[in-house]
């Protein structure tokens, strides 16, 4: 839910729930499926359990937890490309962001022509992204590879894509799910740059990551999720300890 009225937020997640269904084997075919109904069985795997939180407007936040903890589901509901079984999420701004690597990107064009078809979807016309496109080819530093199909690059070139995309699009919310963590240092420092410029530019980003140096840098608040929910909150490096020793225990 998208809800444009003034406010102090950009983001306000309430009583938020989502789950999977499990199966342990449903059958390829109908024969299969009639003579072995019971393989119709599932278990629900509830993967965000009633979580409820509030982004300020310009405020840089991250999740944290280990893998499978919902913190990438929870991103990829504030994106919309899934969506709550319960509760309300609303938003406030345009969104942009790199949730998964290379999505939005079809592999027989190349990067230019993949540029104008993300920067689209973003919002953006065609002169906008005119007038963008040099910024953008110049940031993601992918030279003449820019004219080659996107299906030839490497991931860390699908992530100098993306980012260079995500971040000139104007967006007021920015959402990272662990894409940082590809590519080679000195394209990650810029990347940090980039993210403080738009930060102090006032745009909400949200961060997801296993490099709590990199949270920790640009964000003012971190949330450990742990089974779908908060487990703690609050100034980066207060929770992150709090994480790692219960990591260390367990």
């Amino acid at each position: 839910m998208q809800n444009n009225a003034d406010s102090i937020y950009s983001i306000e997640i309430d009583d938020l729930y989502k789950h999977y269904r499990i199966y342990k084997d449903k059958g390829r075919e109908l024969k299969e499926r009639l003579l072995f109904f019971w393989r119709n069985k599932y278990t629900k795997n509830k993967v965000i359990d009633g979580i409820s939180l509030k982004i300020k407007k310009g405020e840089a936040v991250g999740f944290v937890g280990h893998n499978g903890c919902g913190k990438s589901t929870l991103l990829k509901m504030l994106s919309r490309i899934i969506y709550p079984d319960k509760g309300v999420i609303t938003t406030r701004g345009k969104i942009s962001g790199l949730i998964e690597l290379g999505a939005g990107f079809h592999p027989d064009m190349t990067g230019r022509e993949n540029i104008y078809n993300n920067a689209s979807i973003f919002g953006l016309t065609k002169k906008e992204i005119d007038e963008r496109l040099d910024k953008i080819i110049e940031f993601s530093g992918l030279g003449e590879f820019i004219d080659a199909p996107v299906r030839t690059y490497s991931s860390g070139m699908y992530m100098r894509l993306g980012f260079s995309v995500a971040i000139n699009v104007d967006a007021e919310i920015l959402l990272i799910d662990e894409i940082l963590a590809v590519g080679d240092g000195e394209f990650q420092a810029k990347c940090m740059k980039a993210l403080r410029d738009v930060k102090a530019r006032g745009t909400t980003i949200v961060i997801v990551s296993h490099s709590l140096s990199q949270i920790e840098e640009i964000c003012e608040k971190s949330y450990w999720i742990n089974d779908g929910r908060i487990m703690m909150e609050g100034e980066p490096k207060e929770v992150h300890n709090a994480y790692l020793s219960a990591t260390v225990q367990n």
